[in-house]
């Protein structure tokens, strides 16, 4: 049949050939792009998954950028402590050269005090001066806030924090009392009797050293105390009189600390007499059991307080407790009292319970691509000023400084380097504690980002992306088909000039 007023061959092969370009415009903007998906009608699932991923993968590359940032701040702050330290170690030195008496003129030790004096302006001058982008990284500004709350505690330093809200109340609870070593030595009165010609000698063992000490029959109990406190800095021991007899303990608390009494010579006259333990539930009383033998030693060990803090057990030495929790990383050191009261510390925070709470500072860190709670790191950096270095109960570096309690001309050169080397294990703790940080929470994040930002651009890559060789093919292919059907086209359109013929 030959019909001229529907080409259908023609409308076919122009159908056709519409399809072909299509798909070859399809294939030639792919491969210009590089990318399958380029409109929603591509392919609306995976445009979803793959905008997901895009989302996810600019979040890991910040996390990334935020992770290294804090790398940068942690190295300027430990610059800083670096060179503190290093003056805390100068300022060692000066002051054991300062304790030697003999041969040292007057004018040498002003010499060392204006050292020590240059020193302490050094350390607040580093503590005010390190900073990034002028934020101030060492004088406090990166501590923990906090409110008083119901107390009992003697120092406080708070490593880590993090919590939503207003802030996180610290409940400390005692589950055991922190005790001093102890022995108990009766005389039964205010002086020893002893045989005559005989005298009492005793080897004192502390923590620290031992001395032997010997005593005269008639020595009063005053006179032994006093002379066995001579050497508490040597022995770690302190003794008082209390009642008929002398008490010994360790001049601090925890299980390593001891006593331990061996009676060299000389036996007591007197019925009641001799060494013995206190009692276990009484620090004040002493055990009924004496022992009055020559060549017999007493010993007693302290104690270790016995706390939890926030519900968790905490980790105790003497009277100082910590816990170190992803939440929250605190050392608190208690009262005596409190240390030695089962229950709960404190009457503050919201929970009408706390020791304090925490309600705000320290440095914050987002290392991960969902910004809440578990995706930030805070950490406490605390002041190093002078004034700051030390602890309540020994005292703080800027006594030190000429005119106070522990300079170096006319002070307590013993006290003052107690108070250094406790000044040196602040910032040594600091230090060590940044660098665990860098390496462990910082380079741990940093790696374990990078493969996730990797293995994310590899799953929107298969989602998204073109694939060359394929759509390589499907252009090849595309260009044949259009040519084919252009080519076809033109037949068709050519076919119904053959139906002329027939007009004649």
């Amino acid at each position: 049949m030959s019909r001229i007023n529907s080409n259908i061959p023609a409308l076919v092969a122009n159908r056709v050939l519409g399809q072909n370009n299509f798909s070859l415009n399809t294939s030639l903007e792919r491969l210009s792009t590089g990318l399958k998906i380029n409109r929603g009608k591509d392919d609306p699932a995976g445009l979803i998954a793959s905008e997901n991923l895009r989302s996810e993968q600019k979040a890991l590359d910040q996390a990334i950028n935020n992770a290294q940032r804090a790398d940068q701040v942690i190295n300027i702050a430990e610059g800083g402590l670096q060179e503190v330290s290093g003056l805390l170690t100068e300022l060692q030195g000066l002051l054991t050269a300062s304790a030697s008496e003999a041969g040292l003129s007057s004018e040498e030790k002003q010499a060392n005090q204006l050292q020590i004096d240059s020193i302490l302006q050094t350390i607040d001058r580093v503590a005010g001066a390190t900073n990034f982008q002028g934020m101030k990284l060492l004088n406090g500004n990166f501590d923990f806030k906090t409110d008083k709350g119901g107390g009992g505690y003697t120092d406080v330093r708070i490593n880590a924090a993090k919590f939503n809200g207003e802030g996180l109340d610290v409940n400390v609870a005692v589950t055991g009392s922190a005790q001093q070593a102890g022995l108990y030595l009766s005389a039964g009165g205010s002086q020893i009797d002893l045989a005559t010609g005989s005298s009492l000698t005793l080897e004192i063992t502390g923590s620290l050293g031992s001395r032997e000490l010997s005593f005269q029959s008639g020595s009063s109990l005053t006179s032994i105390a006093a002379t066995i406190n001579t050497f508490k800095d040597v022995t770690g021991i302190e003794a008082t009189v209390s009642g008929t007899g002398i008490k010994l303990f360790s001049t601090e608390f925890g299980s390593d600390q001891e006593v331990k009494v061996t009676t060299k010579t000389g036996t007591l006259n007197g019925t009641g007499v001799g060494t013995a333990l206190l009692n276990a539930t009484n620090f004040g009383v002493a055990d009924t059991t004496m022992t009055n033998t020559v060549g017999v030693t007493r010993f007693d060990s302290g104690q270790d307080m016995k706390a939890t803090i926030n519900g968790i057990n905490a980790t105790v030495k003497g009277k100082t407790a910590r816990i170190n929790t992803d939440f929250l990383d605190v050392e608190i050191s208690m009262t005596t009292a409190k240390a030695q009261t089962i229950g709960s510390v404190g009457t503050g925070g919201d929970s009408g319970s706390a020791v304090f709470r925490v309600t705000g500072g320290g440095a914050d860190f987002q290392l991960a691509s969902k910004v809440d709670i578990q995706g930030k790191v805070s950490i406490g950096i605390q002041d190093v000023a002078a004034r700051k270095l030390g602890s309540s109960t020994l005292g703080f570096l800027d006594s030190l400084a000429s005119g106070k309690d522990n300079n170096v001309v006319d002070g307590d050169t013993s006290q003052g380097q107690k108070i250094v080397g406790e000044a040196i294990k602040q910032v040594s703790s600091l230090r060590g504690r940044l660098g665990a940080f860098q390496r462990n929470t910082v380079g741990a994040t940093i790696r374990s980002l990078n493969i996730s930002s990797e293995n994310t651009a590899a799953a929107q890559s298969i989602i998204r992306d073109a694939d060359f060789a394929q759509e390589t093919a499907q252009l090849t292919r595309s260009q044949i088909l259009v040519s084919a059907s252009t080519n076809v086209l033109s037949l068709a359109n050519n076919s119904p000039q053959s139906a002329l013929q027939l007009l004649g």
